[in-house]
């Protein structure tokens, strides 16, 4: 009888181990779940711009009151992490050590926040809406949709950024136009100059960082109105026009001087379980892109639902 209860019994325990779920296996299904598309922000939120990095979380400002949310690309938890203090948080961009960079809006100012030890620089610069931003190896460049002029914030060799701003008018072939101008930033794929829409002429234009003077980029044709945030990945910028829901794709020539549309990505890419209502910025990750929809035009209140969709970067 105890020869036959033995083997019974350890083939149970077997059995149960098969069965069972252990930690190490539960994490590895975590790590396989699909990113969600659609990730909630807190109700009320007004999000604008987004950063994403270091890994896969995001980071998201509120136009009501400054405050920052950090959440997962992963599982769409967050929280935030920063309070506001009333001043708008628009356009952002995150580095390597989670410092943030952050547009002011109609506060005429700039931050820089260090999520890590939550110290904040504050930079007043005048500005008419400081709009978005842009990192370089050496400095943040801020851009300001009410005035023809762009903000420099040095940054030393470990990406820390220099107690002071300075300004940089915008000439050359510049055209303020009427309505918001400057609006969202990149650079040239040789990282040498800087790429700036004017949202209201819809022109996009090649920016020497060194002079101010700008030179209209040849497209052929092609009008980016509206056009908000931008995100250059290689050759190809992504423009984000805001109220047309939708992401003009311009795949540049190696100086910035020219470009051509090779895609529009529109609510008909998306997978059905998100959608726009008037995506701002876009941020990348993997082959994603991720755009918070600002929902302008809808009545703010603190029960009006805000999210983030996630879209195939490439067709």
């Amino acid at each position: 009888m105890r020869r036959i209860l033995v083997p019974a019994l350890t083939a149970v325990l077997g059995l149960s181990a098969l069965t069972a779920t252990s930690p190490a296996s539960a994490e590895l299904a975590e790590r396989d779940r699909p990113f969600p598309s659609r990730i909630e922000l807190p109700d009320g939120f007004q999000p604008e711009g987004i950063a994403i990095g270091p890994g896969a979380k995001a980071w998201l400002g509120s136009l009501a009151d400054g405050d920052i949310y950090r959440v997962s690309l992963r599982t769409g938890e967050g929280e935030v992490v920063v309070d506001g203090t009333g001043t708008p948080a628009v356009g952002l961009k995150s580095d390597r050590r989670a410092r943030l960079f952050v547009a002011g809006g109609d506060s005429g100012t700039a931050r820089v926040v260090e999520t890590r030890s939550g110290d904040v620089t504050d930079y007043d610069v005048d500005g008419a809406f400081v709009n978005d931003v842009v990192l370089t190896k050496r400095a943040a460049w801020f851009t300001d949709s009410g005035l023809p002029q762009l903000y420099r914030v040095a940054r030393d060799s470990k990406g820390a950024a220099a107690a002071t701003a300075t300004t940089l008018p915008l000439t050359g072939e510049w055209v303020q136009g009427t309505g918001f101008g400057a609006n969202g930033i990149s650079t040239t794929p040789t990282g040498g100059d800087l790429l700036v829409i004017n949202s209201g002429t819809g022109v996009l234009y090649r920016v020497d960082p060194a002079t101010g003077v700008a030179t209209a980029v040849d497209l052929g044709g092609t009008s980016l109105t509206m056009g908000d945030g931008m995100l250059r990945h290689g050759r190809l910028l992504y423009v984000v026009r805001n109220r047309i829901n939708e992401i003009a794709v311009v795949r540049l020539d190696r100086t910035g001087s020219s470009g051509e549309l090779v895609r529009t990505i529109t609510a008909d890419d998306l997978d059905g379980s998100t959608s726009f209502d008037v995506p701002t910025t876009v941020a990348k990750f993997g082959g994603r892109l991720y755009l918070p929809n600002a929902r302008f035009g809808t009545t703010a209140t603190p029960d009006t639902d805000y999210w983030v969709t996630k879209v195939r970067a490439k067709p």
